[in-house]
């Protein structure tokens, strides 16, 4: 019987929808290969809670799409129209994640959570964090955007992502209004999965600019049709996206600064899961853009760099070796990402005899814990400050 309900699946992309003897819709999908996906969840053991979904399963439906981006757009769309019990089970729509193009001159692209306050349109729901960072990284790549408040007045100094093609310029006023509003449409394009409108308009814009001998302009509408039809997705579906998130090993993040008098400084960052140091997950940065002592600037650093990293894994909570304003000014670069990531700080109180927490220590983890996380990187950033000046030491001394 099993075996009949997903044989006739094909090996596409695409979304499955599983229902129930009475055509009640139990849970939506996404994959990148439909029949491995869904043969999955029969021929592998699984916790109750999903064991308890398969015995009600009767029957399964699918769509097929182009590409998992596209899969992962549709699943969004079906999840909020049919609000199916194992897709919305133990969440409120206040939990779920958002894709969210702000009310600005030079709308953002931003990743909010329901309980957020809107300020713009919202496509969603996204049941998983890792997949819509990874489908934004791919569309930015195609369509350009600023993840900042483009200023009134130009800037003198373009952004970092402009200098690598993330950001159109609008910091230094090298697009105008209407050539970033055709990008912008085009994502909503993209997210009301519309995307045969996209490539229609774009062979169309295509067409005209080779028309008026605007070839610069014709090589990029060439470039963003390539990229739209070969979008390369296979990280961008997470295959456990309906699995107990509690069963996975929790992600702690422990930062520190090292320098002296701003000289030689860098950051560490150490990860601890299921409480444990995973040192193959340490991360050491030299600061780049600060010169003078600022513990503050240097950690803002640090933090911003790391959230460009949208391959690795989100934590579940960022340690600041640091008291308040060390955690204001973390709190305020994951905002500014558009993530939602507990910050705590710890802190040496009085006669440095105890640890003062700053912050809401989770359920998940203690007090010695974060101690230990805390050492670990004091610890990581202080031999790679050594490090560091010994090179640039033995550079002078030849």
């Amino acid at each position: 019987m099993t075996n009949i309900i997903y044989s006739n699946l094909p090996d596409t992309p695409g979304v499955y929808i599983m229902k129930d003897a009475a055509g009640k819709i139990l849970y939506v999908g996404k994959a990148v290969n439909l029949k491995r996906r869904v043969s999955s969840y029969f021929l592998r053991p699984h916790d109750a809670r999903i064991d308890g979904l398969v015995r009600r399963i009767n029957k399964i439906e699918h769509r097929h799409t182009d590409t998992g981006l596209e899969a992962l757009i549709l699943e969004a769309a079906l999840i909020k129209k049919h609000q199916p019990p194992w897709n919305v089970l133990e969440k409120d729509d206040k939990s779920f994640l958002y894709v969210e193009i702000t009310k600005e001159k030079f709308p953002r692209v931003l990743l909010v959570r329901g309980k957020d306050k809107p300020n713009g349109k919202r496509y969603g729901p996204f049941t998983s964090a890792a997949s819509v960072r990874e489908a934004l990284r791919l569309i930015r790549r195609i369509f350009p955007y600023p993840t900042h408040a483009t200023p009134a007045k130009p800037s003198a100094r373009a952004c970092f992502d402009y200098g690598i093609g993330l950001c159109p310029g609008t910091c230094i006023g090298a697009v105008s209004r209407t050539d970033y509003m055709k990008n912008i449409r085009n994502i909503e394009l993209l997210f009301s999965g519309k995307k045969a409108r996209i490539v229609s308009g774009l062979e169309k814009a295509m067409k005209e600019a080779s028309r008026r001998t605007e070839f610069e302009k014709a090589e990029k509408y060439k470039r963003q049709l390539f990229a739209l039809r070969h979008i390369q997705d296979v990280a961008l579906i997470k295959e456990d996206s309906i699995e107990d998130r509690s069963y996975r090993g929790r992600r702690i993040e422990g930062y520190d600064i090292s320098n002296i008098s701003g000289t030689s400084a860098v950051g560490s960052m150490v990860v601890f899961e299921n409480n444990r140091p995973a040192k193959g997950e340490y991360r050491k940065f030299r600061i780049r853009t600060v010169g003078q002592p600022d513990d503050f600037a240097m950690l803002q650093e640090v933090i911003t760099r790391r959230l460009k990293h949208d391959e690795w894994p989100t934590p579940d909570l960022m340690l600041i070796d640091g008291g308040k304003g060390q955690v204001s000014a973390v709190k305020k670069m994951v905002a500014t990402s558009g993530r939602e990531i507990p910050v705590i700080g710890l802190v040496k109180g009085p006669e440095r005899k105890r640890n003062d927490v700053v912050g809401k220590v989770p359920a998940f983890t203690g007090l010695k814990t974060l101690i230990q996380v805390r050492d670990e990187s004091h610890r990581f950033a202080i031999k790679y400050h050594r490090e560091l000046r010994g090179r640039n030491f033995i550079k002078k001394g030849r």
